[in-house]
C-alpha cells in the first residue's frame, strides 16, 4: 500500500489536489508531487474576476489563483482553473442571503465544502480518472478494522476543521485524502520553507471569501434588496422596545448595537437578542438567562454511523468552542435529530451547524432548525 492507501506505485496513482492558493493546499500538492504521485492541481474561481483581483486575503481570490498556478508551475505538475461562479452563487451565496432573511445565522464555508468542493469538484476529479482528491484541510481520515473510512479531528485541535466538514458523505470520504491532518500548522510552514514554496509565509485567510471586510449585511442587501425591511424590537414579555431596519443586522446572543437606547433592564442588566422572528419581522430581546437552551433540533443531518440509536456524544455548535456533553437521539429516518444538553448553553442560533463526536471521531451532524429550554416549558 502506498501512503494514500492504494495498492500501486505513487507514479500510477492520480491525485487531484484542490488548491486554494494558500500555504496549506500548496504544501499538500507539492508534498504529494515530491512523493512521486501523479498530481493535478485544480483551483476554483468562485466569483467575478474583477472583484477577485481586488479582494485579498481570502480563499479563491485573484491573487490566490495566481499563487496556486505559480506553485504548480515551479514544481512541474499540471494546474487548471475552473470557473464555478454560477455553482457558487446558486449553492452558497444565494443560500447565505436567504438564510439571513429567515432569521438564521448561516455558515457559508460548510455549504461550500458540501456543494461546490465536495460535490462538483469531486465529480470533476472522478471525470479526470483520479484515484482520489486531496485537500489542505486540517482533519484526519482514518480506516477502521472493518475497512470503513471515517473522519477524526486533526492532531492540532486549534486548527481542526472537522466542524466545517461534518456534511462530508461516506462516498465522498472514501475518495478524499487529507495529508495535513496529522500535523500542526508550524510543521506545515516548515515543509513550505523546505519545499521553497512562494506561499510559505502567506497569512491564513480570515474573512468569508465573498464578504469584504466582514460586512455581510452589505452582501445580503446587494443580493436581496428587500432585506432591509423595518420592524419592531420587542421584549419577550411583549413590550415594544424600539425599531430596527432589518433583522439581517441582528444575531442570536447579540448584546451591543441593539438600537434601543441604554439597552438595559431596570436592574442594569443588559438586553440580548433572544430570537429573530422572520415571519413577523421582529427582533426579540431579553435578559441573558432567556438565552439558555438545553434542547437543539437538527434538520438535514449527515450521519457517518451505521446504527442510529440514542447515544452520548460530544457536541460543538460553534466552530471554535470546546466540545460539551450531549445526548443524541434520532427523529425519524430522514436525518433529523434532537440533542439534549445536561447543562444549558447560550447563544445557540438556528442556521448554525451542530456537529457530534465520539471522542475525536466525527459521527455526523446537522443544521440547527430550532432550540428550546425544558425548564421554561415545564414552568409554562
Amino acid at each position: 500500500m502506498n501512503s494514500l492507501g492504494f495498492d500501486k506505485d505513487p507514479k500510477d496513482t492520480r491525485v487531484v489536489v484542490a488548491m486554494s492558493g494558500g500555504v496549506d493546499s500548496s504544501v499538500a500538492a507539492a508534498l504529494l508531487h515530491e512523493q512521486g504521485y501523479d498530481v493535478v492541481g485544480v483551483t476554483l474561481q468562485l466569483y467575478d474576476h474583477g472583484e477577485a483581483i481586488a479582494k485579498k486575503g481570502a480563499c479563491c481570490a485573484g491573487q490566490d489563483i495566481y499563487d496556486a498556478k505559480r506553485v504548480a508551475e515551479e514544481k512541474g505538475f499540471p494546474h487548471y482553473v475552473l470557473n464555478y461562479e454560477s455553482n457558487f452563487r446558486e449553492s452558497v451565496i444565494d443560500e447565505f442571503a436567504d438564510s439571513y432573511l429567515r432569521g438564521e445565522t448561516p455558515i457559508p464555508c460548510v455549504r461550500c465544502n458540501q456543494t461546490v468542493k465536495f460535490r462538483d469538484l469531486l465529480a470533476m476529479a472522478q471525470d479526470l480518472q483520479a484515484d482520489c482528491m486531496a485537500t489542505g484541510h486540517y482533519i484526519q481520515r482514518q480506516v477502521d478494522e472493518n475497512g470503513t473510512s471515517y473522519l477524526q479531528r486533526a492532531v492540532d485541535h486549534t486548527k481542526d476543521q472537522s466542524y466545517f466538514l461534518f456534511a462530508t458523505t461516506q462516498d465522498q470520504l472514501d475518495f478524499l485524502r487529507f495529508p495535513l491532518g496529522g500535523w500542526t500548522k508550524d510543521v506545515t510552514r516548515e515543509h513550505a520553507e523546505r519545499l521553497g514554496l512562494l506561499t510559505a509565509d502567506k497569512p491564513d485567510s480570515q474573512d468569508i471569501c465573498f464578504v469584504p471586510q466582514g460586512d455581510y449585511t452589505k452582501v445580503v442587501k446587494k443580493i436581496r434588496p428587500e432585506a432591509e425591511k423595518p420592524g419592531e424590537i420587542v421584549h419577550i414579555d411583549g413590550r415594544v422596545m424600539g425599531s430596527h431596519n432589518g433583522i439581517i443586522h441582528y444575531t442570536v446572543g447579540q448584546r451591543r448595537g441593539l438600537g434601543i437606547g441604554g439597552g438595559h433592564e431596570d436592574n442594569n442588566e443588559p438586553f440580548y437578542v433572544i430570537r429573530l422572528d422572520a415571519a413577523n419581522n421582529q427582533v426579540l430581546v431579553g435578559p441573558k438567562e432567556a438565552l439558555a437552551r438545553d434542547t437543539i433540533y437538527l434538520k438535514d443531518g449527515n450521519w457517518l454511523i451505521a446504527e442510529r440509536s440514542p447515544r452520548s456524544v460530544l457536541l460543538k455548535f460553534r466552530s471554535m468552542m470546546q466540545p460539551v456533553q450531549a445526548h443524541l437521539s434520532f427523529d425519524g429516518d430522514n436525518g433529523d435529530a434532537i440533542l439534549t444538553l445536561p447543562q444549558a448553553q447560550y447563544g445557540i442560533s438556528p442556521g448554525q451547524a451542530a456537529v457530534c463526536y465520539d471522542g475525536d471521531r466525527v459521527i455526523g451532524g446537522g443544521w440547527i432548525s430550532g432550540t428550546s429550554n425544558s425548564a421554561l416549558k415545564m414552568a409554562a
